[in-house]
């Protein structure tokens, strides 16, 4: 006849006693938050110092004339001219006009950027179609052409079709890029399950309502993430706006260049021109950047 072993109460309760204690003392290292030490903000500190002082150096340059500019030990400290300097560059630049153009430029950049490389990287990463890799190839192969490459083509097509000097023709090519759409793919195959999509297609949504509720909801972080380097792309692009607009209907980094000229150019001037065409991205990045980062973690914690 076989005989059960009978346990005492307590050594049933004092045996795992450990084992507990270890399981709570790893919740609890889990879920504090850690401090961080004085080499932390140390660092920080570098970095942050790093990041201002090109902006305000050029802040202090605009502030002085060219006369002392030029001495041998260079100014660190604000001087009297700078109201005057800025006055000087808003109005020999036509920055009125200049910043109007790059606000709409850079804004149907990022909007038209953002819309078309959610859709695109939608489709490469959750549907099903012939020849999607090789597809995804092509796109990713566009981005190690170098865009100089392209230059000469794209300004006599936009000759062709009399856009010179129109913005349209900075519009035009730069509405999507193959970064956004390798970027929208890799997230969206992550972040988006198949299942969802499968559980709308069941419940009778289109396919636009299905982009409309399922996917820009799940992609709003990497949108947002994706719109702030378009704008800022776009706000500082030189190369092509120089080539196809001119002085008459300029973007700011095209009017900027009116400042350099002369016999001798005022280097105050062009420095409170330069100051002045960073500080729209400054008070945007004010204004959005807690949204922005905010999105980035909710995503992050989301994926």
């Amino acid at each position: 006849m076989a005989t059960a072993t009978q346990t005492h109460p307590e050594e049933a309760t004092d045996a795992p006693a450990p084992r507990r204690a270890k399981r709570r003392r790893g919740v609890r290292a889990a879920g504090q938050q850690h401090r961080a030490g004085w080499l932390t903000y140390l660092i920080l500190v570098l970095f942050a110092l790093g990041s201002i002082l090109p902006l305000l150096y050029s802040a202090i340059a605009a502030s002085h004339d060219n006369a002392r500019l030029s001495e041998r030990t260079p100014p660190f400290w604000f001087g009297d001219r700078l109201f005057d300097n800025l006055e000087a560059a808003w109005n020999d630049a036509n920055l009125v006009k200049a910043m109007t153009n790059t606000v709409f430029v850079a804004g149907a950049i990022t909007v038209s950027t953002v819309l078309f490389a959610t859709l695109a990287g939608f489709a490469f990463a959750k549907l099903r179609f012939r020849a999607k890799n090789f597809m995804m190839l092509l796109v990713i192969g566009t981005m190690m052409v170098p865009p100089q490459l392209t230059v000469v083509p794209l300004f006599m097509a936009i000759a062709e079709i009399e856009w010179t000097g129109h913005l349209q023709a900075v519009i035009l090519p730069t509405m999507v890029s193959a970064f956004g759409v390798f970027f929208m793919r890799q997230y969206l195959t992550q972040a988006l399950p198949t299942e969802l999509i499968e559980a709308a297609r069941v419940d009778g949504a289109s396919s636009l309502r299905v982009v409309w509720h399922v996917v820009f909801p799940a992609a709003r972080p990497a949108m947002a993430v994706l719109g702030m380097l378009t704008f800022v792309a776009a706000w500082n692009e030189f190369f092509w706006p120089i080539i196809a607009l001119t002085q008459q209907n300029p973007t700011v980094q095209v009017a900027l260049t009116n400042l350099g000229r002369g016999y001798i150019p005022d280097q105050g001037v062009i420095m409170a021109g330069a100051f002045l065409g960073t500080l729209p991205l400054l008070i945007a990045f004010v204004l959005f950047g807690k949204q922005i980062v905010g999105g980035i973690m909710h995503g992050a914690l989301k994926g």
